[in-house]
């Protein structure tokens, strides 16, 4: 664990140290994210933070290689440096993104060369659990799952990222249930030698998470930008690639074990359920709509909230929240007896439905009564009384101005009895 949590520290404090220097460098090549009518920030913000976080990375994985605990895994398979070129790759493309602009298309190439790097290196899903047992198919299909599932983490994370802080929140947060996850299980399983790769990803992205949130917290002096959201993803992807891989075909033998085998596979998609949420129906969204899947509205998930009325960071928090219940309770189906998680879990989400629909409620408090009375002063109003009721005298009309005497008269006309003619000198 203290290995693991130098990497943590390390892999902050380089990112936190490091995001300054991005910042510059992205008003020097002007990555600036303009203020668009679907954003919610309010001046010109510097984008490119992935820069600090791929070199939060990089350090950490230097230093990991240098540890007793964990430089086998850099000695025994290129698996990590794999991990790290293709966390390199999708940072580079977000950058070219961020200053330049690239169509769809290539930013989709450059995600699969990066996953295509790591699954050639051996980082791939070597099994699936099904009902029946594992199901291990050919090489070829392995790949192209690996792809599959490396691309969508990817995309993912990237769809979320639309509030200061939100998305190295989420992935932050679950990175953490995951972190708990991989290293309990890999510790019961081998108490010898208890270090893997995955553990090892999702604690310096745990670290790079931690050290970027001070710079990114509303309001942001910089954004992450795609090349941090991808590099992120990626991460993320990588560790839950690399931790499913790991079991044996036996090890559903038994009908109590099936859960711990599925939950590789189940709490990655825990741990993404909001970005993948968020991605899914904004792509049926859009698709519905005749535009492309790619295209930009305002009608993402953290939109919706701060629709319903939350300020921009109880927006966040509240998507942080429902992180943490999504996320935490898989990891607990696996630890804790479920007559035990199941009311706690059902507590913790009706909490995080309260807190969401919060602002709502608050209006109909404050709206209801004065809705209500106005609802029956106008079932009291008789037909055609107005709002005022019959009889009730209204606003005074405006009056025309006084006309002279002698054009209500006429020329020649005979004056008031008592009127005094008016001088025209």
């Amino acid at each position: 664990m203290r290995a693991y949590l130098l990497l943590l520290l390390v892999a902050a404090g380089t990112t936190y140290l490091a995001t300054p220097l991005a910042r510059r460098v992205a008003e020097r090549f002007t990555a600036m994210t303009p203020v668009r009518d679907r954003d919610v920030h309010s001046v010109p913000t510097p984008r490119l933070g992935g820069l600090a976080m791929l070199a939060g990375v990089a350090v950490a994985f230097a230093a990991a290689s240098r540890m007793p605990f964990l430089s086998d895994l850099f000695t025994e398979s290129r698996q990590a440096w794999a991990v790290l070129g293709a966390a390199a790759i999708v940072c580079l493309l977000g950058v070219a993104d961020d200053v330049w602009g690239l169509d769809p298309l290539t930013k989709l190439a450059g995600q699969v060369l990066a996953a295509g790097l790591m699954a050639w290196q051996g980082v791939m899903l070597l099994a699936l659990p099904v009902a029946g047992g594992l199901w291990v198919g050919s090489s070829g299909l392995q790949l192209g799952v690996t792809v599959l599932a490396v691309v969508v983490a990817v995309n993912a994370v990237n769809f979320v990222d639309g509030l200061d802080g939100l998305a190295a929140g989420v992935v932050g947060i679950g990175s953490v249930a995951f972190f708990t996850y991989s290293y309990l299980l890999t510790r019961g399983a081998s108490p010898d030698n208890y270090a893997n790769l995955g553990s090892m990803v999702v604690a310096v992205l745990i670290g790079v998470c931690l050290g970027f949130l001070p710079h990114n917290a509303h309001p942001a002096r910089i954004f992450m930008g795609d090349s941090g959201s991808m590099l992120i993803g990626l991460l993320l992807a990588a560790s839950a690639v690399s931790v499913t891989g790991r079991f044996d075909p036996q090890a559903v033998d038994s009908g109590a074990q099936i859960l711990p085998v599925f939950l590789p596979v189940l709490l990655p998609v825990a741990v993404l359920m909001l970005p993948l949420t968020d991605l899914v129906l904004a792509v049926v969204r859009r698709v519905l709509a005749g535009q492309s899947p790619f295209a930009a509205d305002k009608l993402h998930l953290h939109h919706r909230l701060l629709s319903l009325g939350h300020t921009h960071a109880r927006a966040v928090g509240v998507l942080w929240l429902w992180t943490a219940v999504v996320s935490f309770g898989a990891i607990a189906l696996a630890f804790v007896p479920l007559h035990l998680v199941l009311p706690t879990w059902a507590a913790v989400l009706l909490l995080a439905v309260l807190v969401t629909l919060g602002p709502r409620r608050a209006r109909a408090r404050r709206h209801g009564p004065v809705m209500l009375r106005e609802r029956r002063a106008a079932e009291r109003t008789p037909p055609g009384g107005g709002a005022r009721g019959a009889g009730a005298p209204g606003p005074a009309s405006p009056q025309p101005p006084p006309a002279s005497a002698e054009r209500v008269r006429g020329p020649g006309a005979p004056r008031r009895p008592g009127a005094t003619p008016r001088s025209r000198t």
